[in-house]
């Protein structure tokens, strides 16, 4: 089974508007609110891709009711842990430029975290677990390495998508894949990265560290995959790019649906890629037909 957790869920309210005119009143032409977060991104992906996965995390308030509601409704299992205060309501603007707003999300107290441990004690090595996101700031910024630990003891094999001091903290605790992308790799190290040489130079020292499996995202360059099986580049299919939001969460539920049918790596990443690809195309996230269609658009190339 596929487990993800999100921290810090939302309810993505989007707004697509002519333009916008600061102080005065703006009319929106459309609006949709769907289910937010890394980790309920990649679960709503994986379940559109007929993967079973069921979503963990914190919600709370009439938004979280609205947030279990639509999962439920989409098929997706829930065990989430419900806290004091309300989960986050995030705005998305739609104009020439793509702006978002976020907000912070509710307090997760120590009896919370507890919650969340205990669920982890029932996954075993059969299990992959996915922590995704930005933690709240109350939090330990090694949080996410405190789960590994629980994890790494049982087999688990865990997927980190996160970015800064939280993303490093879980190297040293070889996460089975990590996915920044080329200016959140190019963060960790102080660095500006423009090309596929200059992700590998930084994603080998990752490698070194730790990690197992890392791909770096590259927009319209595609994507690179650097393990200890080879390093490889995978062209991005061509479209036009609609939403930018979902698409990194996406290429991990590509990547997972595949990978967890049969340990392919490189077909995993193919999947990966053409997953997010087919979501930067929609307006919300990919549907099963989009990814397939853009499958052979793919091109997997092994660099050394």
């Amino acid at each position: 089974m596929i487990y993800t957790v999100t921290f810090n869920p939302a309810i993505d309210y989007i707004l697509e508007l002519e333009s916008f005119n600061v102080g005065g009143v703006n009319r929106s032409k459309k609006s949709y609110k769907y289910p937010g977060g890394k980790g309920i991104n990649i679960s709503r992906v994986l379940n559109k891709l007929e993967v079973d996965n069921c979503a963990l995390g914190f919600v709370g308030g009439f938004t979280g009711e609205f947030l279990k509601e639509y999962l439920t409704d989409e098929g997706i299992k829930t065990d989430f842990i419900t806290v004091d205060g309300n989960t986050r309501i995030n705005v998305k603007l739609k104009i020439q430029r793509e702006t978002e707003i976020n907000a912070q999300g509710p307090e997760i107290k120590k009896e919370d975290l507890n919650k969340l441990y205990e669920q982890i004690e029932y996954l075993d090595s059969k299990d992959f677990l996915v922590l995704a996101g930005n933690v709240q700031k109350r939090l330990p910024r090694n949080i996410y390495s405190n789960i590994q630990e629980k994890c790494e003891k049982k087999g688990i094999k865990v997927i980190v998508d996160t970015t800064g001091e939280s993303l490093i903290s879980t190297i040293e605790n070889k996460p089975f894949l990590i996915k920044p992308n080329n200016h959140e790799l190019g963060e960790i190290f102080d660095v500006e990265i423009n090309s596929k040489e200059e992700a590998i130079k930084y994603s080998k020292k990752l490698l070194e560290k730790g990690a197992e499996n890392i791909i770096i995202s590259m927009g319209s360059e595609g994507a690179v995959l650097v393990s200890k099986e080879g390093i490889y580049h995978g062209s991005a299919p061509n479209g036009c790019v609609k939403n930018s939001v979902g698409a990194g969460d996406s290429l991990i539920a590509g990547f997972l649906a595949k990978y967890s049918q049969g340990e392919d790596i490189i077909e995993g990443f193919r999947w990966g890629i053409a997953a997010g690809s087919a979501t930067a195309f929609s307006i919300d996230l990919c549907s099963k037909e989009e990814v397939e269609s853009l499958i052979k658009e793919v091109k997997i190339e092994r660099l050394c």
